[in-house]
């Protein structure tokens, strides 16, 4: 009997593959320095499309399988950089969309490019909507959502002229970019107390977005969940009871395989007080006036190992939520990510932000229209303080529930990042090859940044892969910009000297 389980086991790991990790860098271009715009569009056709912009030249770099640049493709049809307000990419196996916004005098215009897998593009541009605004100072007026499996695209813009009554106008497009459904609703909104919380749209073309009542610097004290069939211009509203609890920031995830809508926040249990626990709320898409709560208190032995230079009351003061998973059964795994900043000439705490805040608030009160969103697609379009700034991202807090909301298990990362003047460096990047969830980070070691894999296993148990193979010295590589372009290959940019380029990690079984 004991032959024959060790047999079964030895099968097992010989059928389970292993992943060997393959670094490949791509050859700066004296072009890119270290300050261009820039965003990894995907891997379309058998190239890698990367858009890039330094002042007012934009174009594609196309990098092939060895991350050879086979084409740099001049895109002349957008506007200068002065005038051009956002990007945003949907790439798909031959082709991708360009979704771009530029502002002229008082009218911002929001048009569509495609291009295909050499970076030329196909077609005369399309003009999807124009706004007139009331500055004329450029002013992001689009958002741009993408369905999961990217047969939805979804764009809208928010009106709050009035802001006692937001105006919310969608545009529902195919993967062709055929227009399915325009609609015009409008929002009730109390005065500088409420805001509108993110966005999201499941594969069927259903948006769903939040209202949070959020006083001055408060928590969030009541939560409004706002759901807009696809086939339809009303709006369903589903208030939720929060029952003494307070919010962090919800954050909004579509369960696509299980037909639901997940809210999962950091709470507290006083008002402006320490991180107690995690708050969830699930709606069933059939069911939404009948949402299901849970709530999760930090364990003193994960606050224990979680707590970093704090104490264990204030382990969680400073995380903030980083990651959110759905999984097919139902369930979902959370990570949380210690940030925070020190400064010689302010304390940092979590309502004020000083040194600069992890999310981007938009302000609405000199704007016709505004966008819900900061794309921080830019690389370098962050907020920078006149004072020394060091930006800190520790420990990572990795917790597991069932689809009841039930507690599974918890996993800790123990970390310790900073940089000075910019994050560019800090944090981590997580994704998933061949069923397995890896989290991709740098981890500081003899005063050089080395790249870790780290994979999360069964009960929550974190594996930490062999070092990177080909790691170069002179490259310093930024995980929290990586993007996955295939199943089994992440692109992520890095600076070599005073260039910036990229590399590509290849998991091949």
């Amino acid at each position: 009997m004991y032959r024959s389980v060790a047999f079964l086991i030895l099968g097992f790991l010989y059928l389970t593959p292993t992943y060997a990790q393959k670094l490949v860098y791509a050859e700066p271009d004296r072009a890119d320095n270290r300050r261009m715009n820039f965003e990894i569009i995907g891997k379309v056709g058998p190239h890698f499309l990367i858009y890039k912009n330094v002042r007012n030249q934009h174009w594609i770099s196309v990098l092939n399988n060895d991350m050879e640049q086979v084409g740099k493709v001049p895109q002349d049809y957008l506007p200068v950089n002065d005038q051009l307000i956002n990007i945003d990419f949907v790439a798909y196996p031959q082709s991708a969309w360009m979704i771009y916004q530029h502002q002229k005098k008082n009218i911002v215009y929001c048009l569509a490019a495609k291009v295909d897998a050499s970076g030329n593009r196909i077609g005369e541009p399309l003009e999807l909507d124009t706004s007139l605004v009331r500055t004329s100072s450029p002013q992001t007026v689009y958002t741009t959502l993408v369905s999961e499996d990217r047969k939805r695209i979804l764009v809208f813009k928010v009106n709050s002229r009035n802001r006692q009554l937001f105006k919310l106008t969608t545009f529902l497009y195919d993967d062709q970019l055929q227009l399915l459904r325009r609609s015009d609703m409008a929002i009730p909104m109390e005065e500088r107390v409420e805001t509108l919380g993110n966005f999201t749209i499941d594969n069927a073309g259903n948006l769903a977005f939040l209202k949070v009542h959020r006083a001055a610097n408060e928590n969030v004290d009541h939560v409004v969940l706002f759901h807009k069939p696809s086939a339809s211009d009303d709006l369903q509203l589903s208030p939720l009871m929060l029952n003494q609890v307070w919010l962090d920031e919800p954050q909004l995830r579509v369960d696509n395989t299980n037909d639901r809508l997940l809210l999962s926040s950091l709470a507290y249990v006083e008002r402006r007080g320490h991180v107690d626990g995690l708050f969830f709320c699930t709606w069933e898409r059939s069911q939404l006036e009948e949402p299901r709560t849970s709530y999760f208190t930090f364990p003193s032995n994960l606050r224990q190992e979680a707590k970093g230079e704090a104490s264990v009351r204030t382990a969680f003061n400073d995380h903030f939520l980083r990651q959110v998973s759905v999984r097919k059964d139902g369930g979902w795994v959370i990570g949380t990510e210690s940030y925070y900043t020190t400064s010689r000439f302010n304390s940092w705490n979590r309502w004020d932000y000083l040194s600069g805040s992890p999310y981007f608030f938009p302000s609405v009160s000199d704007f016709y229209y505004y966008s819900p969103y900061y794309n921080r697609y830019f690389f370098n379009n962050r907020p920078t303080g006149q004072a020394p700034v060091r930006h800190h991202a520790d420990n990572i807090a990795v917790l597991s529930f069932s689809r009841e909301g039930q507690h599974e298990w918890s996993s800790v990362i123990n970390k310790t990042q900073f940089n000075d003047e910019s994050d560019d460096l800090l944090s981590f990047y997580t994704f998933i090859v061949g069923g397995q969830l890896h989290y991709l980070m740098n981890m500081p070691e003899r005063r050089l940044n080395l790249m870790q894999d780290f994979t999360l296993g069964a009960g929550g148990a974190m594996n930490k892969n062999p070092t990177l193979r080909n790691l170069d010295r002179g490259y310093e590589l930024m995980p929290r910009f990586a993007k996955q372009v295939s199943a089994r290959q992440v692109l992520l940019p890095c600076i070599y000297r005073n260039y910036l380029c990229f590399a590509k990690i290849d998991y091949t079984p």
